[in-house]
């Protein structure tokens, strides 16, 4: 699945993903504010200017401002606007952003370092629809939609007194989740894809292959910097790539991960419980001592977690990625696939299932990305 909105790309297949994107197609065509939450590099920009692309308001501007980027002096003046003669250094008059986004949409990024002392007036704002320019009498009336972001607890810090609750009550009115990367890991393939061509185009390369054992290692990767940080790395991997196989500095992940300790979620639980009992019972799954007894699971339910967790047997991801047999992204239309490469059964729990138009995968080999260019290769059905 991929989702434009201007000349970026939303890309995912995963439940969470569509989960999120889901709430996106159904507010978009409102007028209603959006507090876009999650973790730091999942994209939430890319969200908001799917909201603005999917709104009556498509035609009209999408302004951004960061707020943590912004000294909080300086603010006020960035999104309302000042009069010549407003404060030192004001030469002429400036519209803010607030009167930029007329007719559209004002994405307020960083929402959570809006100065305190800064809140009313935007609530008000929020409102009323109208303001005053700094060192003017006259009120503005504007037009505009509110979709803020942020990766702190807002209601933590409403409670630390550190942000206004009727400011928070304002934004929160529809709140969209996006979920962390190490939650939807099966869109990592697609993500890893999506970045390889962007960069291999923009630097004149060629790039066709990514090995087995590089797709594994980046799937068990944590990813604690989520979206961008992937991005950032497979932008590296791609200008250290010399011929048409990706070469990545793997031992660099480890490294990058020293002292940051990762957010464990529910399902970062569950998965280390799973594993430290299918360790215990030997990877035995039925039976009287197996592990789905062990965890009082259904020996099924128990297989469905493992599939839905990434969860895979030592000895068969070694066996899948045994060999140099390549992740193909875009060989020849009619080349010939090398067997004993990547199958969807012995590694990561994800493959490709069928085409946009609707046949087959074939084969045993690895996955065959000829066809899945453009539009097309991110319409694959990802399982």
């Amino acid at each position: 699945m991929m989702h434009r909105g201007t000349d970026r790309e939303v890309i995912g297949e995963s439940a969470a993903f569509k989960a999120a994107f889901e709430q996106v197609d159904v507010v978009a065509p409102t007028n209603c504010a959006v507090l876009i939450q999650g973790e730091t590099g999942t994209g939430k920009e890319l969200i908001a200017r799917a909201i603005h692309a999917r709104s009556q308001r498509s035609g009209g501007p999408f302004v951004t401002v960061n707020c943590a980027a912004i000294p909080a002096g300086l603010l006020e003046s960035e999104l309302f606007g000042h009069e010549r003669g407003a404060f030192t250094g004001a030469v002429c008059s400036r519209i803010g952003r607030f009167q930029n986004a007329h007719k559209g949409t004002l994405f307020l990024d960083e929402i959570g370092e809006m100065p305190l002392e800064l809140q009313p007036k935007l609530l008000r704002a929020l409102q009323e629809q109208e303001f005053e320019r700094l060192g003017s009498l006259l009120t503005v009336r504007v037009d505009v939609r509110i979709v803020a972001a942020t990766n702190q607890n807002l209601t933590q810090m409403v409670r630390e007194r550190r942000f206004r609750a009727d400011l928070y009550y304002r934004l929160n009115v529809f709140p969209v989740i996006v979920p962390a990367l190490r939650d939807r890991k099966e869109d990592i393939p697609l993500l890893v894809e999506h970045f390889v061509h962007v960069y291999a185009e923009r630097q004149g390369k060629s790039i066709r292959y990514i090995p087995n054992n590089v797709m594994q290692a980046l799937m068990n990767y944590h990813w604690p910097g989520n979206i961008r940080e992937l991005q950032n790395f497979i932008e590296r991997g791609v200008t250290m790539t010399r011929g048409e196989v990706l070469r990545l500095p793997l031992s660099g992940l480890a490294f990058e991960d020293c002292g940051a300790e990762p957010v464990r979620t529910l399902a970062d639980a569950e998965r280390a419980h799973i594993l430290a009992t299918l360790r215990a019972t030997n990877w035995v799954v039925g039976g009287p001592t197996g592990a789905a007894a062990r965890l009082g699971l259904p020996r099924t339910t128990l297989i469905f977690k493992m599939r839905q967790l990434g969860i895979v047997r030592p000895e068969l991801s070694r066996q899948a990625n045994q060999g140099d047999q390549p992740f193909i992204l875009a060989p020849a239309k009619d080349a010939q696939v090398p067997d004993g490469a990547y199958t969807n059964d012995q590694a990561c729990g994800y493959a490709v299932s069928g085409f946009a138009d609707g046949s087959p995968v074939s084969g045993e080999g690895p996955t065959n990305f000829a066809r899945l260019t453009g539009s097309a290769r991110m319409n694959a059905a990802i399982i």
